[in-house]
């Protein structure tokens, strides 16, 4: 995978050194206008081979042109890699931040390599003159004269002076006649071969004796997973990608964000220890708790089943702002210290990991939202901040100065309560936080390198591998003798790509073989007559009816199941409960429901989320829900009991909602509601762009309970159910 470096302009130079070498004549012109035998084809060709310059459209570099101020900007800062999107904004008039140069002239400015004029411009259109380039190249790679002789230039002003002069004592320009040109523009041809001469000096510098040889970076691979709930059936293809990677890697750690527990019949039969035995086959080192770690907690055997998970483990957990102290259940398994020889099957505050002769630090959090959206009983959770910070300082007392959180906290989760992006600023000393509970598909690491106030702090790596055991995510991270991280790389691997482990494979033999048979266990309640899913390419579908336009039963029954579940989790008042149309995917045949049928439903493994908002965002959201009728939409919206949405097709898209009702009254735009739906609609998902709003702005809770789940604990409360609908939502346009 691609590393990236972490860095700052004070180590551009060796960024550009390691970046950039000076390689023999290349074999093809690189642009139509710089054949070989053109004076300054090698620079162009090298420059150009590592991205630091363009040419036009038309494939030309146009080396005889005069370079611009904002052209040089852009390619310095290729040059010195320096970082264009998080920079403070130079002000100046003329570059404002939608400018094509603005990121590599702020970068430049707040390097002070570059600065403007005095009426606050940058004059990015002007040509730049020879002598302003052999300025930003003496200051950005730190180029000196090398004694005090006088230039032969007359044409030199003496502030410009030293950053010629030292231009001149390094060879990268010479004396040919008595003026250097300093007001003349330069040329693009020009520029490139003043750069390229100065990467060549600094890449290949005078021999001098050589100093120690520096200590060398500590390499570490991170493998981790997060809210992989329940989904054993994936595991095998998990175990093949671990082994293949720890074969191709020398120090790797194995860790689990927590939410092990929850979401598929794997748990309901086996409350973990399915999912455990390939934990356990797989040799993680670490896990820290996820919120659905306590569901069972208000159960009559209480947190049992957490306390056989923890014991059975061939593994040690690390928990630092939770305290299991007052749960007798967890007596003799947790210790709210720091190990550096840790027991299996024991939960530890943090843990000293030796690899390689290196001390790693290894702490965990989670999120304090568990108090409410799960049953953690006596189990308390301690500021996580206050808790991570006790943490960190006590490695460094240990002398541990490479430091991982392990957290259950959410990378961009409400942020008023804890997540990811908050603690990385909060906290100095951690250098990569392996995360879960938000669900969160990072791609790519993110680097946090500012703190709370802005400041620039050395760089935190943030990292998360979305759920379901979809994906296993890798980590390369490079830490210098301080601890520091200064160089990283990692992607998420795609498992389903995986053959199965043949191993793992046959753990999962006698699981599956229970599971299957439990998908054909009877709920309870019986269908009178079928509940439909209709499609309207459905054959003899003479109505173009279809649940992703129309009221149904099913639809009916999971959003009561919803607003059922969802008032046992807050204070406020649950108003409505809505589900995207898009989300049901099979019917329910008449006669005895099965546990299978129900999954089928809704197999997505979607979870229950609560969400405030505005009645004018409930408008908006409901608007976008008819918007497409007749068309089939994935994101209509079914509604709960005693809600009833009233629209006319005859008006345009966006002006069809006639009224929203709960129990007769009203819906009213400036006041705020919280309503239930499920998580995917909750973010954003069908094209709620008010949703994502209200998500992005720490207005919802997901809850984490099961959406096949809840459905059929609803179903068994009516015992049984009938195709029936109730005029929840109507076209006043077909009564007409």
């Amino acid at each position: 995978m691609k590393r990236k470096k972490i860095f700052t302009a004070t180590t551009a130079i060796t960024l550009v050194a390691s970046a950039l070498v000076v390689t023999p004549a290349f074999a093809a012109s690189t642009f139509k206008d710089v054949p070989s035998t053109h004076t300054q084809f090698e620079e162009i060709s090298l420059l150009a081979s590592h991205g630091v310059i363009t040419g036009y459209p038309d494939g030309t570099f146009k080396p005889g042109a005069p370079l611009t101020r904002g052209q040089a900007a852009k390619i310095i800062a290729n040059v010195l890699k320096l970082d264009v999107n998080n920079v403070k904004n130079p002000n100046f008039t003329d570059v404002p931040t939608s400018h094509q140069y603005y990121g590599p002239i702020a970068a430049l400015a707040q390097a002070n390599i570059i600065d403007g004029y005095d009426d606050q411009t940058f004059k990015v259109n002007e040509t730049i003159t020879r002598g302003q380039v052999a300025k930003i190249i003496a200051v950005s790679l730190k180029l000196e004269p090398k004694n005090n002789d006088a230039l032969p230039f007359t044409d030199v002003s003496e502030s410009d002076a030293p950053y010629v002069k030292a231009l001149l004592d390094n060879g990268i320009t010479n004396v040919s006649g008595t003026t250097f040109g300093t007001n003349d523009p330069i040329t693009r041809g020009q520029a490139a071969a003043f750069i390229v001469r100065a990467l060549n000096l600094v890449t290949n510098p005078t021999p001098e004796p050589q100093p120690e040889p520096v200590e060398k970076d500590f390499e570490l691979t991170i493998l981790h997973s997060n809210d992989t709930h329940a989904r054993a059936e994936n595991a095998p293809k998990r175990a093949a990608a671990v082994k293949e990677l720890r074969e191709e890697k020398e120090n790797t750690l194995l860790l689990d964000a927590g939410d092990v527990f929850s979401g598929t019949l794997y748990f309901n039969e086996f409350q973990g220890q399915a999912d455990l035995k390939f934990m356990n086959y797989m040799g993680y080192d670490f896990m820290t708790f996820g919120n659905h770690e306590f569901d069972l907690g208000s159960t009559p055997e209480g947190h049992k089943a957490l306390a056989d998970f923890i014991k059975a483990a061939e593994f040690s957990f690390v928990s630092s702002n939770v305290d299991f102290s007052a749960d007798d259940t967890f007596t003799g398994l947790f210790n709210d210290l720091i190990s550096s020889e840790p027991e299996k099957g024991k939960i530890y505050s943090g843990i000293v990991k030796e690899i390689n002769g290196e001390k790693v630090g290894i702490f965990g959090l989670t999120t304090a939202e568990t108090a409410d959206i799960s049953s953690p009983g006596k189990v308390k959770f301690e500021n996580y901040i206050e808790e991570a910070q006790k943490a960190v300082k006590a490695f460094e007392d240990l002398g541990v100065n490479k430091v991982i959180a392990l957290t259950h906290i959410g990378y961009d989760d409400t942020a008023a309560i804890d997540n990811d992006l908050e603690l990385a600023k909060a906290v100095e000393g951690i250098d990569v936080i392996v995360g879960g509970h938000s669900h969160t598909k990072l791609d790519e690491p993110v680097v946090v390198d500012k703190n709370a106030k802005g400041e620039n702090k050395d760089a935190t790596i943030i990292v998360q591998a979305y759920q379901y055991s979809d994906f296993l995510g890798t980590l390369d991270v490079a830490f210098d003798e301080n601890g520091v991280v200064v160089e990283y790389g990692g992607q998420l691997i795609e498992l389903g790509k995986y053959a199965d482990d043949p191993g793992a494979l046959e753990i999962l033999k006698p699981y599956k073989e229970k599971v299957d048979a439990v998908q054909n266990d009877e709920i309870g309640v019986t269908a009178t007559e079928a509940l439909p899913n209709p499609r309207v390419t459905d054959e003899g579908n003479e109505e173009g009816l279809s649940v992703r336009k129309n009221e149904t039963a099913l639809g009916n029954y999971i959003t009561d199941g919803m607003l059922a579940k969802a008032k046992n989790y807050t204070k406020n008042e649950v108003i409505m409960a809505f589900q995207n149309g898009g989300g049901i995917r099979n019917s329910i045949g008449e006669g005895p429901i099965t546990v299978g049928e129900v999954i089928s439903v809704l197999p997505f493994g979607n979870t229950l989320a609560l969400m405030d908002v505005t009645g004018a965002e409930l408008k908006a959201a409901f608007e976008l829900s008819v918007g497409k009728y007749p068309e089939e939409n994935g994101g209509f919206l079914h509604v709960s009991k005693g809600t009833k949405v009233e629209f006319d097709s005859s008006k345009p898209a966006g002006s069809r909602i006639v009224s929203i009702t709960v129990n007769d009254v009203a819906i009213e735009d400036d006041k705020t509601y919280t309503v239930a739906t499920n998580a995917f609609t909750a973010k954003g998902g069908d094209g709620f762009d008010m949703f994502a709003t209200a998500y992005a702005n720490g207005k919802v809770t997901d809850l984490g309970l099961s959406d096949w789940e809840n459905l059929r604990e609803h179903l068994q409360s009516l015992k049984e159910v009938n195709a029936s609908t109730e005029g929840r939502i109507v076209d006043v346009a077909a009564q007409k």
